[in-house]
């Protein structure tokens, strides 16, 4: 079976209300938000109004799989505990949005280790990690999106994130999301059916696929391995049609949210939704 829930982060200007109004009307049947500004600490309190909008939004769209992304900020694994400090702030502040309006996802990069060496900085990220759980409400997950691998990006490898889920003992409010630029990026190949496969057996015997719980659908500009993440319109960059066809269709992840970050928001998001779903095979 196909996907059932495909749509894009959508822009939330005037609330996220309006994003979900916006995502309904390109075809969305889930949206990815930001609660707050993605590129500051601050955030305004989230308002009974604000979560009645929200929640009217659901109703009237009938779109219920929503899932925040979380401040760029953030980096659980700073090694200056002031940026640390802020950092779990930060992340707690946005799983207690998320339960104020009753969105059970968070996706958030974790951090870099910006130079302290990966076991260090995957130590570091777990204690974070686990200090948010503590703080927030049970209703929220925390997904770890993989990442490039760009500077000293943690989680760029599946190892990386099975080393996180150890050092965190598996806690049932940690999943991941998978972006399929950041993997490719990172080295993992999903150009042919062949290495779609062999790159989600890998992800299935390292981490587990029972851990997906979104995937952002981009292309990638950069080539395999290039660990540069720029993402690019579906099927235009350098993965190409294929791996979409193939994801959309994967029934492995029937009941996850697929959600496109390609450029051009505003302009685009409806052309790349309208070709991904134009996949389907049912």
């Amino acid at each position: 079976m196909s996907a059932k829930w495909v749509g894009a982060h959508m822009p939330s200007r005037g609330g996220i209300g309006n994003a979900i109004r916006d995502g309904k009307a390109i075809g969305c049947t889930a949206v990815q938000v930001f609660t707050s500004s993605p590129q500051q600490w601050k955030s305004k309190p989230v308002t009974a109004e604000m979560v009645s909008d929200f929640k009217f939004a659901l109703e009237t769209t009938g779109i219920n799989h929503v899932v925040s992304h979380d401040s760029y900020l953030v980096n659980l694994c700073a090694p200056n505990d002031e940026q640390r400090d802020k950092s779990i702030t930060g992340l707690s502040g946005e799983l207690d949005r998320c339960a104020a309006y009753g969105i059970k996802f968070a996706v958030s990069h974790i951090g870099a280790h910006m130079g302290q060496g990966e076991e260090a900085g995957l130590a570091r990220a777990a204690e974070g990690v686990l200090e948010v759980l503590a703080r927030t409400d049970p209703s929220v997950t925390v997904l770890a999106e993989t990442t490039a691998g760009q500077g000293s990006s943690l989680d760029h490898t599946f190892e990386q994130l099975q080393r996180l889920f150890e050092l965190t003992k598996h806690p049932s409010r940690l999943a991941v999301c998978v972006d399929t630029c950041h993997i490719f990026a990172a080295g993992y190949d999903i150009r042919t059916k062949e290495a779609y496969e062999a790159t989600w057996e890998k992800f299935s015997q390292t981490v587990g696929l029972e851990k997906v719980k979104a995937i952002h659908c981009n292309d990638s500009k950069k080539p395999l391995g290039s660990r540069v993440d720029r993402h690019a319109p579906i099927g235009e960059g350098e993965i190409g049609e294929t791996a979409f066809q193939l994801l959309i269709n994967d029934s492995r992840f029937e009941e996850v949210p697929i959600l496109l970050e390609t450029p051009d928001a505003e302009t685009m998001h409806a052309v790349n939704l309208g070709r991904l779903l134009s996949y389907r095979r049912s």
